[in-house]
């Protein structure tokens, strides 16, 4: 199925927006759509900024009855950058599951999340997250239940260590200290998202270029790499979620690709199984992103997911 942006209507739009929290971090966010419309919050992962949610799927899921929110993430884009000091040895030690003191937590990028919908006046959203996005949605409606409608976790996992692995391949690149130029960094990226991405559903190398450099000049000169391995110690040192999972009664769906490489299929397998009645879409040819010949299965599905929640309330 193809996306064709032409066809759809317009859906309004607001610029980039800074949000000060009451915990002091400070998120940028862009709404697409009405504010009467149902409140849906895009939660991204790994050192994404907000725009990895594409404008295009944004406004698909507008005209699908959501008002969406998109938002950079601390030490993402143009959100709060910290300053807490940390190295590769530390993410060794936390992959190894040796104990490490962190900058913040999976519990704290949750709170972030909730701390905009405050910033906002939404009492409760549909939540759906991408990769560590995920961990962050599932996070939300564990500790944050009367906050969720409905969740989505797309290609994440449970916390637990023995399933949602990532290909022993891509550990090198995840440890990268990576580039100090803007082509540095296009290119790496390439590479990275080559080998993460949907086999069945490639994406064009012009728009992984394009992305690239627009995730390089949104992070205001670069990519805070000390931000990325801040970021990958909470995931590392992330609870095993699966009992507290197993306590969520709002409307949950599963989505994951059978060939990502980056986050094993068996962390939505075993995320799904956790849930009360989830359900689970499994994608043949879906690797670790969101590619456009996809938008449509993934808005269909977010829909379906938000509209049980009326039904099951």
């Amino acid at each position: 199925m193809t996306f064709q942006a032409a066809s759809r209507p317009e859906v309004a739009q607001s610029a980039e927006i800074s949000a000060p929290l009451a915990n002091g971090i400070e998120l940028c966010y862009q709404t697409f759509g009405e504010p009467t419309d149902d409140p849906l919050l895009l939660v991204m992962g790994l050192g994404g900024p907000m725009t990895w949610w594409d404008a295009d799927l944004c406004r698909l899921l507008a005209s699908r009855g959501f008002f969406v929110i998109r938002y950079d993430n601390r030490d993402t884009g143009r959100a709060s950058r910290l300053r807490d000091r940390v190295n590769r040895r530390m993410l060794v030690r936390a992959y190894a599951g040796r104990p490490v003191a962190v900058p913040y937590s999976l519990t704290d990028l949750a709170d972030d999340a909730v701390g905009l919908l405050d910033h906002l006046g939404i009492a409760r959203a549909h939540v759906v997250g991408v990769s560590m996005g995920g961990m962050i949605a599932q996070t939300v409606a564990i500790e944050h239940a009367d906050r969720v409608a409905s969740l989505t976790s797309i290609m994440s996992t449970t916390g637990r260590r023995t399933v949602g692995w990532a290909h022993p391949k891509l550990i090198p690149n995840l440890l990268a200290h990576g580039s100090d130029t803007a082509e540095g960094y296009v290119a790496d990226a390439q590479v990275v998202w080559g080998r993460i991405g949907s086999p069945g559903y490639p994406e064009s190398p012009q728009v992984l270029r394009d992305r690239a450099l627009e995730t390089w000049e949104r992070g205001q000169g670069g990519r805070d790499r000390a931000g990325v391995v801040r970021q990958m110690l909470a995931v590392l040192t992330q609870p095993d979620r699966t009992s507290a999972l197993g306590r969520l009664r709002m409307p949950v769906t599963v989505i994951h690709g059978l060939d990502d490489p980056l986050v094993n299929v068996s962390g939505g397998r075993a995320t799904a199984r956790a849930v009360p009645g989830a359900g689970l879409l499994l994608v043949p040819g879906m690797g670790h992103d969101l590619p456009a010949a996809l938008w449509e299965l993934f808005a269909e599905t977010i829909r379906r997911t938000a509209d049980r929640a009326g039904r099951d309330s």
